[in-house]
């Protein structure tokens, strides 16, 4: 599993937003793969060097997008990251993108939350929210 504050994943959500209305648009994940029609807010899940949350704006020439690691899977902070990684999103790197309308009306459902986290397995993805 892999958790974020839900103040964390709204700054990604907001960042994204502001990155696209100030650059053109959001970001695809897979280019030549979905139309730019699909391109729409939200943030992508990336399992790489660590496993972290990243804002899916376009950004203008030399500007980073915001990236914010889970607790349980933060290089920074975690010695055991990789082996957490491998065990719960796989060996392979890999990114899903999450709709921003969809984790808003998630949020939005459950105002008492104040962490959001991730459960994956081989097939699917699950979304909760708890409160710490």
């Amino acid at each position: 599993m892999f958790t974020f504050s839900l103040t964390d994943i709204c700054a990604v959500l907001a960042r994204g937003r502001a990155d696209a209305a100030a650059n053109g648009g959001f970001r695809i994940l897979y280019q030549g793969i979905s139309p730019e029609a699909e391109a729409r807010a939200g943030l992508w899940l990336v399992g790489d060097e660590g496993v972290y949350v990243m804002s899916n704006g376009k950004l203008a020439e030399g500007q980073r997008p915001l990236v914010i690691h889970a607790e349980e899977c933060d290089p920074k902070t975690n010695p055991d990251y990789w082996h957490y990684k491998r065990q719960h999103f796989g060996g392979d790197d890999g990114v899903e993108f999450i709709d921003a309308v969809e984790l808003e009306t998630l949020v939005a459902a459950q105002p008492d939350a104040t962490h959001l986290r991730f459960v994956m397995n081989d097939t699917s993805i699950s979304i909760s929210l708890i409160r710490r």
